[in-house]
Protein backbone atom coordinates (compact mmCIF):
# COMPACT_ATOMS: atom_id res chain seq x y z
CA UNK A 1 0.00 0.00 0.00
CA UNK A 2 1.29 3.51 -0.96
CA UNK A 3 1.52 5.81 2.15
CA UNK A 4 -0.67 8.22 0.09
CA UNK A 5 -3.66 5.90 0.57
CA UNK A 6 -3.07 5.72 4.57
CA UNK A 7 -5.67 8.25 5.86
CA UNK A 8 -5.07 10.97 8.15
CA UNK A 9 -5.83 13.04 11.36
CA UNK A 10 -4.68 16.42 11.12
CA UNK A 11 -3.02 17.93 14.70
CA UNK A 12 -3.37 21.37 15.51
CA UNK A 13 -1.90 24.12 17.72
CA UNK A 14 -1.95 28.00 17.69
CA UNK A 15 1.02 28.43 15.49
CA UNK A 16 1.04 24.83 13.94
CA UNK A 17 -0.83 22.22 12.00
CA UNK A 18 0.42 18.53 10.55
CA UNK A 19 -0.79 15.10 9.28
CA UNK A 20 -0.78 12.59 11.44
CA UNK A 21 -1.26 8.67 9.55
CA UNK A 22 -4.12 6.70 11.56
CA UNK A 23 -1.77 3.92 12.04
CA UNK A 24 1.95 4.03 13.38
CA UNK A 25 4.10 1.43 13.61
CA UNK A 26 4.89 0.82 17.05
CA UNK A 27 8.43 -0.23 18.12
CA UNK A 28 7.98 -1.48 21.90
CA UNK A 29 8.48 -5.24 20.67
CA UNK A 30 10.58 -8.68 22.20
CA UNK A 31 10.63 -9.97 18.72
CA UNK A 32 14.03 -11.59 18.06
CA UNK A 33 13.54 -13.34 14.92
CA UNK A 34 14.08 -9.46 13.18
CA UNK A 35 15.50 -6.18 14.91
CA UNK A 36 13.81 -3.23 15.07
CA UNK A 37 16.23 -1.25 12.18
CA UNK A 38 15.17 -4.20 9.88
CA UNK A 39 11.25 -3.65 10.89
CA UNK A 40 11.08 0.03 10.08
CA UNK A 41 12.40 -0.29 6.86
CA UNK A 42 10.70 -2.78 5.76
CA UNK A 43 7.79 -1.13 7.33
CA UNK A 44 8.46 2.29 5.16
CA UNK A 45 8.93 0.03 1.85
CA UNK A 46 5.02 -0.97 2.62
CA UNK A 47 3.81 2.55 3.46
CA UNK A 48 4.00 3.60 7.11
CA UNK A 49 5.01 6.86 7.73
CA UNK A 50 4.27 7.39 11.28
CA UNK A 51 6.25 5.88 14.08
CA UNK A 52 5.89 5.18 17.40
CA UNK A 53 8.98 4.49 20.37
CA UNK A 54 9.51 5.45 23.55
CA UNK A 55 13.04 5.71 25.96
CA UNK A 56 12.11 2.94 27.92
CA UNK A 57 11.11 0.87 24.94
CA UNK A 58 14.85 1.13 23.83
CA UNK A 59 14.10 1.55 20.42
CA UNK A 60 14.95 5.03 20.12
CA UNK A 61 18.74 4.34 18.40
CA UNK A 62 17.69 1.70 15.68
CA UNK A 63 14.55 3.40 14.90
CA UNK A 64 17.12 6.99 13.46
CA UNK A 65 19.32 4.30 11.69
CA UNK A 66 16.38 2.76 9.99
CA UNK A 67 15.37 6.42 9.27
CA UNK A 68 18.99 7.30 8.09
CA UNK A 69 18.78 4.25 5.92
CA UNK A 70 15.78 4.78 4.42
CA UNK A 71 16.88 8.48 3.81
CA UNK A 72 20.33 6.94 1.77
CA UNK A 73 18.44 4.36 0.37
CA UNK A 74 15.50 6.93 -1.58
CA UNK A 75 13.04 4.97 0.30
CA UNK A 76 12.18 8.87 1.67
CA UNK A 77 13.10 12.05 0.01
CA UNK A 78 12.94 13.76 3.23
CA UNK A 79 12.73 13.35 6.91
CA UNK A 80 9.34 15.22 7.16
CA UNK A 81 7.75 12.69 5.07
CA UNK A 82 7.72 10.78 8.20
CA UNK A 83 5.62 11.47 11.50
CA UNK A 84 7.55 10.59 14.77
CA UNK A 85 6.21 10.10 18.61
CA UNK A 86 8.42 9.85 21.44
CA UNK A 87 7.54 9.77 24.83
CA UNK A 88 9.03 11.17 28.67
CA UNK A 89 9.77 7.89 31.36
CA UNK A 90 8.52 8.29 34.55
CA UNK A 91 12.10 8.38 35.76
CA UNK A 92 12.54 11.87 33.96
CA UNK A 93 8.91 12.86 34.94
CA UNK A 94 9.75 16.61 36.84
CA UNK A 95 9.93 19.52 35.47
CA UNK A 96 13.48 20.21 35.41
CA UNK A 97 14.39 16.78 33.70
CA UNK A 98 11.87 16.83 30.67
CA UNK A 99 13.97 18.93 28.63
CA UNK A 100 17.21 16.62 29.35
CA UNK A 101 14.94 13.82 28.19
CA UNK A 102 13.80 14.87 25.24
CA UNK A 103 17.36 16.31 23.94
CA UNK A 104 18.35 12.51 25.30
CA UNK A 105 16.05 11.22 23.02
CA UNK A 106 16.81 13.36 20.03
CA UNK A 107 20.14 12.66 20.28
CA UNK A 108 19.04 9.12 20.56
CA UNK A 109 17.28 9.69 17.23
CA UNK A 110 19.38 11.91 15.52
CA UNK A 111 16.73 13.98 14.91
CA UNK A 112 16.48 17.39 15.23
CA UNK A 113 12.91 17.65 16.37
CA UNK A 114 10.16 14.91 16.73
CA UNK A 115 6.88 15.28 15.63
CA UNK A 116 4.77 14.40 18.94
CA UNK A 117 6.31 14.26 22.52
CA UNK A 118 3.97 12.42 25.36
CA UNK A 119 4.13 11.97 28.83
CA UNK A 120 4.02 8.42 29.13
CA UNK A 121 2.47 7.95 31.98
CA UNK A 122 0.85 10.02 34.95
CA UNK A 123 3.60 8.68 37.79
CA UNK A 124 6.87 9.63 38.53
CA UNK A 125 9.75 7.83 40.03
CA UNK A 126 12.13 8.68 42.54
CA UNK A 127 15.88 8.61 41.10
CA UNK A 128 17.19 5.12 41.75
CA UNK A 129 17.71 1.54 40.34
CA UNK A 130 14.41 0.29 40.05
CA UNK A 131 13.04 -2.74 38.52
CA UNK A 132 9.64 -2.41 36.94
CA UNK A 133 7.09 -2.87 38.45
CA UNK A 134 8.13 -0.78 40.60
CA UNK A 135 7.99 -0.95 44.35
CA UNK A 136 6.03 1.84 46.34
CA UNK A 137 9.01 3.20 47.77
CA UNK A 138 10.43 3.98 44.39
CA UNK A 139 6.78 6.29 43.75
CA UNK A 140 6.66 10.18 44.31
CA UNK A 141 4.07 12.72 43.50
CA UNK A 142 3.49 13.59 40.27
CA UNK A 143 3.49 17.43 39.57
CA UNK A 144 1.51 17.50 36.36
CA UNK A 145 1.73 21.55 36.50
CA UNK A 146 5.79 21.59 36.27
CA UNK A 147 5.93 18.98 34.27
CA UNK A 148 3.08 20.11 31.58
CA UNK A 149 5.18 23.85 31.51
CA UNK A 150 8.07 21.98 30.53
CA UNK A 151 6.53 20.29 27.69
CA UNK A 152 4.71 23.26 26.49
CA UNK A 153 8.51 24.44 26.90
CA UNK A 154 9.87 21.91 24.26
CA UNK A 155 7.21 22.94 22.04
CA UNK A 156 7.49 26.40 21.99
CA UNK A 157 11.75 25.46 21.48
CA UNK A 158 10.55 23.68 18.21
CA UNK A 159 12.50 20.31 19.63
CA UNK A 160 8.78 18.81 19.20
CA UNK A 161 5.89 20.11 17.05
CA UNK A 162 3.19 18.47 19.17
CA UNK A 163 2.64 17.35 22.53
CA UNK A 164 0.15 14.57 24.41
CA UNK A 165 -0.24 12.56 27.20
CA UNK A 166 -0.46 8.75 27.76
CA UNK A 167 -2.71 6.82 29.90
CA UNK A 168 -4.41 9.63 31.09
CA UNK A 169 -8.49 9.21 32.14
CA UNK A 170 -11.22 11.71 31.59
CA UNK A 171 -10.30 13.12 35.24
CA UNK A 172 -6.65 13.83 34.47
CA UNK A 173 -7.31 15.21 31.53
CA UNK A 174 -9.89 18.06 33.39
CA UNK A 175 -7.61 18.68 35.37
CA UNK A 176 -4.61 19.49 33.12
CA UNK A 177 -6.41 21.23 30.82
CA UNK A 178 -7.66 23.65 33.71
CA UNK A 179 -4.24 24.69 33.40
CA UNK A 180 -2.95 24.26 30.05
CA UNK A 181 -1.66 26.64 27.89
CA UNK A 182 -1.57 24.33 24.90
CA UNK A 183 -3.40 21.61 25.14
CA UNK A 184 -2.73 17.63 24.67
CA UNK A 185 -3.38 17.29 21.14
CA UNK A 186 -3.24 13.48 21.86
CA UNK A 187 -4.00 10.69 24.57
CA UNK A 188 -2.52 7.50 24.12
CA UNK A 189 -4.38 4.49 25.96
CA UNK A 190 -4.90 0.84 25.75
CA UNK A 191 -7.95 0.32 23.96
CA UNK A 192 -9.56 -2.62 21.89
CA UNK A 193 -12.70 -4.46 21.51
CA UNK A 194 -12.46 -6.00 25.01
CA UNK A 195 -11.43 -2.77 26.09
CA UNK A 196 -13.82 0.21 24.12
CA UNK A 197 -13.47 3.33 26.35
CA UNK A 198 -16.67 4.73 25.19
CA UNK A 199 -17.10 7.38 27.76
CA UNK A 200 -13.00 8.31 27.26
CA UNK A 201 -13.68 8.17 23.76
CA UNK A 202 -16.45 10.68 23.68
CA UNK A 203 -14.65 13.40 26.03
CA UNK A 204 -11.42 13.40 23.94
CA UNK A 205 -14.12 14.20 20.94
CA UNK A 206 -15.62 16.27 22.58
CA UNK A 207 -12.46 18.30 23.88
CA UNK A 208 -10.52 17.94 20.51
CA UNK A 209 -7.92 15.41 21.76
CA UNK A 210 -7.35 12.71 19.62
CA UNK A 211 -6.96 9.14 20.71
CA UNK A 212 -4.26 6.83 19.69
CA UNK A 213 -5.13 2.89 20.63
CA UNK A 214 -1.50 1.04 22.04
CA UNK A 215 -2.70 -2.84 22.34
CA UNK A 216 -5.56 -2.75 19.41
CA UNK A 217 -5.13 -6.98 19.83
CA UNK A 218 -4.99 -7.08 23.43
CA UNK A 219 -1.12 -7.39 23.42
CA UNK A 220 -0.83 -11.81 23.14
CA UNK A 221 2.34 -12.73 24.37
CA UNK A 222 3.02 -9.46 26.58
CA UNK A 223 3.76 -10.07 29.97
CA UNK A 224 0.76 -8.03 30.80
CA UNK A 225 -1.61 -8.91 27.60
CA UNK A 226 -4.06 -11.45 27.52
CA UNK A 227 -5.88 -13.59 23.93
CA UNK A 228 -8.89 -11.94 24.84
CA UNK A 229 -8.98 -10.19 21.45
CA UNK A 230 -7.55 -13.35 20.05
CA UNK A 231 -9.86 -15.68 21.11
CA UNK A 232 -12.98 -13.56 21.06
CA UNK A 233 -15.86 -16.10 19.08
CA UNK A 234 -17.85 -13.27 18.28
CA UNK A 235 -14.92 -11.43 16.64
CA UNK A 236 -14.17 -14.67 14.85
CA UNK A 237 -17.62 -14.68 13.35
CA UNK A 238 -17.29 -11.25 11.78
CA UNK A 239 -13.89 -11.76 10.67
CA UNK A 240 -14.94 -14.88 8.90
CA UNK A 241 -18.12 -12.99 7.32
CA UNK A 242 -15.77 -10.25 6.14
CA UNK A 243 -12.82 -12.85 4.70
CA UNK A 244 -10.47 -10.65 7.02
CA UNK A 245 -8.34 -11.76 9.90
CA UNK A 246 -9.52 -10.80 13.24
CA UNK A 247 -6.52 -7.93 13.84
CA UNK A 248 -8.26 -6.87 10.60
CA UNK A 249 -11.46 -6.18 12.36
CA UNK A 250 -10.16 -5.05 15.26
CA UNK A 251 -8.77 -2.27 13.81
CA UNK A 252 -11.07 -1.46 11.34
CA UNK A 253 -13.54 -1.13 14.22
CA UNK A 254 -10.93 1.33 15.82
CA UNK A 255 -10.62 3.14 12.67
CA UNK A 256 -14.72 3.42 12.50
CA UNK A 257 -14.80 5.00 16.28
CA UNK A 258 -12.30 8.05 15.21
CA UNK A 259 -9.72 6.86 16.84
CA UNK A 260 -5.52 6.35 15.93
CA UNK A 261 -3.97 3.15 16.38
CA UNK A 262 -0.15 1.80 16.98
CA UNK A 263 -0.01 -1.91 15.80
CA UNK A 264 3.41 -3.39 17.07
CA UNK A 265 3.97 -6.49 14.42
CA UNK A 266 7.60 -7.39 13.51
CA UNK A 267 6.13 -10.23 11.07
CA UNK A 268 6.06 -8.93 7.19
CA UNK A 269 2.46 -10.69 6.30
CA UNK A 270 1.41 -9.19 9.61
CA UNK A 271 2.78 -5.19 8.71
CA UNK A 272 1.00 -5.36 5.56
CA UNK A 273 -2.08 -6.74 6.74
CA UNK A 274 -2.66 -4.58 9.16
CA UNK A 275 -2.52 -1.53 6.89
CA UNK A 276 -5.36 -3.16 4.58
CA UNK A 277 -8.41 -1.94 6.35
CA UNK A 278 -9.12 0.78 4.26
CA UNK A 279 -10.95 -0.67 1.49
CA UNK A 280 -13.67 -2.37 3.54
CA UNK A 281 -16.60 -1.72 6.42
CA UNK A 282 -18.29 -3.24 9.32
CA UNK A 283 -21.96 -3.71 9.18
CA UNK A 284 -24.26 -2.72 11.22
CA UNK A 285 -24.65 -6.44 12.32
CA UNK A 286 -21.05 -6.27 13.10
CA UNK A 287 -21.50 -3.81 15.75
CA UNK A 288 -24.29 -5.49 17.55
CA UNK A 289 -22.01 -8.15 18.12
CA UNK A 290 -19.27 -5.86 18.81
CA UNK A 291 -21.40 -4.33 21.92
CA UNK A 292 -22.05 -7.56 23.02
CA UNK A 293 -17.64 -8.04 23.68
CA UNK A 294 -17.06 -8.68 27.54
CA UNK A 295 -15.04 -6.19 28.68
CA UNK A 296 -11.54 -6.34 30.21
CA UNK A 297 -8.51 -3.24 31.20
CA UNK A 298 -5.15 -5.23 30.99
CA UNK A 299 -3.13 -2.42 32.27
CA UNK A 300 -4.95 -1.36 35.31
CA UNK A 301 -1.89 -0.42 37.54
CA UNK A 302 0.88 0.70 35.07
CA UNK A 303 4.27 0.30 35.43
CA UNK A 304 3.68 -0.38 39.40
CA UNK A 305 0.95 -2.23 41.28
CA UNK A 306 0.26 0.60 44.10
CA UNK A 307 -1.86 3.22 42.25
CA UNK A 308 -5.08 1.64 42.64
CA UNK A 309 -6.80 4.88 41.04
CA UNK A 310 -4.50 4.99 38.41
CA UNK A 311 -7.57 5.56 35.74
CA UNK A 312 -9.80 6.72 38.67
CA UNK A 313 -12.13 3.98 37.97
CA UNK A 314 -13.21 5.21 34.23
CA UNK A 315 -14.28 2.47 31.69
Amino acid sequence: MSSSNIPHVVLQSSSNHQKMPVIGFGTASTSTTIDTKEAVLEAIKLGYRHFDTASIYGSEQPLGEAIAEALQLGLIVSRDELFITSKLWCADNFPHLVLPAIHKTLQSLKLEYVDLYLIHWPISVNPGTWEILYPEEALTSFDLKGVWKAMEECQKQGLTKFIGVSNFSCHKLENLLSFATIPPSVNQVEMNLTWQQKKLREYCQAKGIIITAYSPLGAPGALWGSNYVVDNELLKEIAEAHGKSFAQVSLRWLYEVGVTVAVKSYNKERMKQNIEIFDWALSKDDYEKIAQIEQHQLCKNGPTKFIADLFDGEN
